[in-house]
């Protein structure tokens, strides 16, 4: 392989316990993980927070059937990126209390389910503002100088890939529930876009040099929107997917801004909306039987603690684009990694990774 992404990794040991990737012809040695459920791996469980699903049926397709706070029935994107890119199989949550310093080299997760750039967003739910995620990061920076050396931290610190999940409940919850709904929606995002702008210019000035911005999901389609506010026939709720589009337009324009404007940054913008919205238009043609409900439950308002084991899940989530009431199952984060990773050249690293999407 000889484009960008060749999945060449050089492995140095540099103790009997630490081994620290190198980045060769543009591989990618680590990823790091900000933002929201989407990305979450975690962190929320130990946190003083209701926002939290690290508890059956939550995980039941995960590695050993484990609830492990990740918000669907399997694993994430941040996973499933990991293990295309040849990193590792699953990502950590920079809290897991199980953490051990050989995890640092290759990257951890920062993201916590329910945040997102406007500080009520976390703020009213208890979880990690993107602030603190950022505080966070920095205090894993200073362990991986510990573990590996400067120069080696520095490597992966520049050489690793960044995503960030964050809008998403910004759009659906702070807009839609608090105060801030007294705001225009154009103005209330281009608040949100300032933030996250914000964020990754601070990324930048920590030394990330490549980075991915995910679009929010067509989140009047989340099956908690469609049956709250979809009516009988519980359709899509378009004024919320055109307050999406608002948002991701304003957020890839910010973004191209920012790339042009600071020296060696590769920092895209991800389409998470169109392959996602693809899918819920046309859902047997993807494999799938339903887009309207999740899997858990009645598929219409659980997630979260109301997603428990008490009331179950339907026998198999790959047959449903979503999970729970706002997030979608592992076989549907496959599907939208793989076109995401096509879409930036990257196919061949699919190929070749453990992961198997069809």
């Amino acid at each position: 392989m000889d484009n960008f992404w060749e999945r060449i990794v050089t492995i140095v040991m540099v103790s009997s316990a630490i081994i620290v990737p190198r980045a060769v012809n543009g591989s990618i040695p680590a990823l790091f993980a900000f933002g929201d459920s989407i990305l979450d791996t975690g962190n929320n469980n130990n946190l003083a927070s209701l926002s939290k699903c690290n508890f059956p049926p939550y995980g039941r397709d995960f590695i050993g059937g484990r609830a492990t706070g990740r918000w669907s029935d399997g694993k994430v994107p941040s996973d499933l990126i990991a293990a295309a890119l040849g990193i590792k199989e699953t990502l950590p949550a920079y809290l897991d209390p199980n953490l051990q310093s050989q995890d640092l080299p290759t990257g951890v997760g920062f993201a916590s389910g329910g945040s997102g750039n406007d500080n009520i967003t976390s703020g009213v739910q208890g979880v990690l503002s993107m602030s603190a995620q950022l505080q966070l990061f920095q205090d894993y920076i200073k362990k991986l100088r510990a573990v590996v050396g400067d120069q080696n931290a520095s490597s992966i610190i520049s050489n690793g890939l960044y995503l960030i999940s964050a809008g998403n409940n910004d759009i659906a919850f702070a807009y839609s529930s608090t105060a801030r709904r007294l705001m225009l929606f154009p103005t209330y995002a281009d608040l949100v876009v300032t933030w996250h702008s914000n964020f990754v210019k601070e990324l930048y000035q920590l030394g990330a040099r490549r980075v991915w911005v995910l679009s929010t999901l067509p989140l009047g389609c989340l099956p908690g929107a469609r049956n709250s506010l979809g009516g009988p026939l519980r359709l899509c709720v378009e004024i919320v997917n055109q307050q999406a589009q608002i948002y991701n337009a304003k957020l890839a324009s910010a973004m191209s801004t920012i790339r042009t404007s600071l020296s060696n940054y590769d920092l895209e913008f991800v389409d998470v909306y169109t392959p996602l919205l693809n899918i819920i238009r046309n859902p047997v043609g993807a494999g799938f039987i339903s887009a309207v409900n999740g899997c858990c439950g009645t598929g219409t308002l659980e997630m979260g603690s109301s997603c428990n084991v008490l009331i179950g899940s339907c026998p198999n989530p790959s047959a449903h684009v979503f999970w729970d009431a706002g997030h979608p199952t592992q076989r549907t984060y496959e599907l939208i990694v793989a076109s995401i990773l096509q879409t930036h050249n990257v196919s061949n690293s699919i190929a070749a990774s453990p992961l198997k999407f069809e």
